[in-house]
């Protein structure tokens, strides 16, 4: 029997010293290769202009970036110390000029209708606290016949397999988080419930054994 959820905040992780100690986790993820930059290239999100909801200290959509050809991205993220760290790391990839990164709440993003070719966001559905609300803002700046990839842990993963997260996660200060992320994760049957209550369109969720991944493609009508 899968356990309750446990909603985790919806602030993000605002603290300096926690944010500091996230961008050593990420950074790590990116040199191990755990980073979901060729699912979300294989996608089909490879070109134009693309949004990224919750970018943390940025390594995902850097990646991203730095693995396509005449891409661009904007970061939305409610941590101003994210950004900062965000900004920061795009320097070091030398990324500026194709990477902005903005401050606000998901819920009411601060783009027009109709703006990205993409959408992508790993890691911070969980921490959603309307998530529904972020869904339907995600179709809403989507072009017609955009894409996206939203993907997380899941809460019903194999006990291995979180044991095994565990062991691996560095700097040990980050696994309270890791089992916090993982208590507050959705299962496959809520993410169907979910995503059946929001506008967003062409939708299909795929299960491996440490997540879910929601993908597809903004219907023309909707």
């Amino acid at each position: 029997m899968v356990k309750p959820r446990v909603p985790e905040t919806a602030d993000g992780i605002q603290d300096d010293f926690d944010v500091r100690i996230y961008d050593t986790f990420m950074r790590s993820m990116r040199d191990r290769g755990w980073m979901e930059t060729k699912e979300i290239i294989k996608a089909g999100i490879t070109s134009d202009l693309a949004l990224e909801v919750g970018p943390g200290p940025g390594y995902l959509g850097l990646e991203w970036l730095s693995k396509t050809i005449g891409t661009y991205l904007k970061g939305l993220d409610i941590s101003q110390n994210m950004i900062e760290i965000a900004t920061l790391n795009s320097r070091n990839y030398d990324l500026v000029d194709r990477v902005e990164y903005v401050i606000g709440d998901a819920c009411e993003m601060p783009f027009e209708d109709n703006y990205f070719n993409a959408v992508f966001s790993s890691g911070s559905l969980h921490e959603w606290a309307k998530p529904a609300e972020i869904i339907n803002e995600i179709n809403r700046v989507l072009k017609p016949g955009g894409r996206y990839f939203l993907c997380d842990m899941k809460r019903n993963m194999n006990p291995f397999i979180k044991s095994f997260l565990w062991i691996m996660t560095k700097p040990r200060q980050i696994r309270p988080y890791l089992l916090s992320s993982i208590n507050a994760a959705y299962t496959k049957d809520e993410i169907e419930k979910l995503l059946h209550g929001t506008k967003l369109t062409g939708w299909r969720i795929d299960e491996n054994t440490m997540g879910l991944v929601i993908s597809g493609a903004k219907t023309i009508s909707s």
